[in-house]
């Protein structure tokens, strides 16, 4: 295969990628707490030689690695992606059981049929059984979940509720202005995000081997508020815009490679013959 056309094709491969995942920026623009996702283009010859003295040769020395280096073509393709979990916007809701997170690198913990996820969606609300849950119906866990395994579960009829900066709830008594302490939140702050998983519906899959001890004094609960995407639609815009002219750019060099070089060859050839 040509070299040029080969170079051409992973380029708009790489920028079909980037459109995916700047589209799926796009639609979660409104989720609430959604953290947009971003791509990192490379090359191979770039990999390689972050590793050139490890190279499978058969005479696996560095001269030979940097030989094999230098024949590799510059083909663009995904090296790496992660997820962006800069801060949101907090927009005020006045609802009870509406929460943000004020700091980066905080998360909500609930419980799904597929077992503990973290979530930076605070839009919960009271099920019929007055648990709070999730819209989805996920149960927000409290912070001595792992000694208890017990839930959330409030009154409907409690006139207040309040919810501290740590995730402390409070409800007064009936017929009273007295307040009375209930259960913790649990909030977590993981070791490392890096390695949380995205599952969709807002959920994230936290690394086994982090305990995901409850934090203490979080101070990042904020009662009546939600946070919203931190995406910039104008900036995915743009990087939309940008991968589309590419695509168009690699699929003239496409043209240029298989049809107009070829054709020039072939017609150099036949007129030697």
């Amino acid at each position: 295969m040509q070299t040029g056309y080969y170079a051409a094709t992973g380029g708009m491969v790489t920028q079909f990628n980037r459109m995916d995942t700047i589209a799926s920026n796009l639609a979660n623009a409104n989720t609430t707490g959604f953290k947009r996702d971003q791509l990192i283009a490379g090359d191979f010859a770039r990999l390689y030689k972050a590793a050139q003295d490890e190279l499978p040769l058969a005479n696996n020395t560095k001269e030979a690695a940097q030989y094999f280096n230098r024949s590799l073509a510059r083909v663009p393709m995904i090296v790496d992606g992660y997820t962006d979990h800069t801060l949101g916007s907090m927009q005020k809701t006045d609802n009870t059981f509406d929460l943000a997170l004020s700091k980066e690198g905080q998360f909500f913990a609930v419980k799904t049929p597929q077992g503990i996820r973290l979530t930076r969606d605070g839009s919960f609300t009271l099920n019929d059984e007055g648990k709070l849950v999730t819209k989805k119906g996920y149960e927000v866990l409290p912070s001595d979940y792992v000694q208890t395994q017990a839930t959330i579960t409030l009154n409907p009829q409690d006139e207040t509720v309040t919810i501290d900066k740590n995730g402390q709830l409070a409800t007064n008594l009936p017929g009273s202005n007295q307040m009375v302490a209930g259960k913790k939140i649990m909030v977590v702050e993981p070791q490392n995000v890096r390695m949380l998983i995205k599952e969709g519906e807002n959920l994230y899959l936290p690394d086994p081997n982090d305990p995901l001890t409850p934090a203490t004094q979080s101070g990042s609960v904020m009662q009546g508020f939600v946070e919203k995407s931190n995406v910039n639609t104008v900036n995915e815009m743009v990087a939309l815009i940008e991968a589309n002219r590419l695509v168009g750019m690699y699929q003239k060099a496409m043209d240029a490679q298989m049809n107009d070089m070829n054709n020039d060859a072939i017609q150099k050839i036949a007129g030697k013959n």
